[in-house]
């Protein structure tokens, strides 16, 4: 996909849409989005085709849409935390993570589900599988966008297991990196030891 969106035999706007028309179509019985808003989206998608025929150099991600996970702070999106104590609260800046996803080129679609603080209480979200059962948790949200096919890619966190176990539930690939691998800078900390930010893929 990204081959493509680079030499321009997709557009970023078109692989939006799609992925659109997925949330559209899944949303209602998945719940896995706590922040989504397609026109932003389309207007993101826009800029990268316009910045992508001007000919300047291409991020390793450029058009891609990404899912993100709602502990990790976006400059311009709620990040909530799955509490209602942070209900509609944003932060001021972006995290190191999204940071270093936007200086790729990528594109942040939205905020995920989380179980409340990346804790016990579950979130909204079913199983894309079977909507009666559990997608795994705390990145509960980021793994079911992926195996509902609407996103390409998710960003979680794991503390003891919150990448593993929903990527296993939700059957798509969780990747949890080494230890400090990846900055957790600007994310909910859980644990000084344990917290890792990892990756959702099919």
């Amino acid at each position: 996909m990204i081959e493509k969106l680079k030499e321009g035999e997709i557009s970023s706007v078109e692989v939006c849409t799609q992925y659109i028309e997925r949330i559209e179509k899944f949303e209602k019985n998945v719940k896995a989005w706590e922040y989504f808003d397609k026109k932003k989206l389309l207007e993101k998608a826009e800029e990268a085709d316009e910045y992508r025929k001007s000919g300047k150099p291409l991020g390793s991600l450029h058009g891609l849409p990404i899912a993100v996970k709602d502990i990790i702070g976006t400059f311009g999106m709620p990040t909530e935390c799955g509490t209602s104590l942070r209900k509609k609260m944003s932060s001021s800046q972006d995290s190191e993570v999204v940071n270093l996803l936007k200086i790729a080129g990528a594109i942040v679609m939205g905020k995920t589900v989380t179980t409340e603080l990346a804790y016990f209480h579950p979130g909204k979200t079913t199983n894309p599988h079977d909507y009666l059962r559990t997608p795994g948790g705390s990145s509960s949200g980021s793994a079911a966008v992926v195996s509902a096919h609407m996103a390409p890619l998710s960003i979680g966190s794991q503390t003891n297991g919150s990448i593993i176990r929903p990527a296993s539930y939700c059957g798509v690939v969780g990747y949890k990196p080494s230890y400090g691998l990846i900055s957790r800078s600007g994310v909910l900390k859980q644990s000084d030891k344990l917290d890792h930010i990892g990756v959702f893929g099919k």
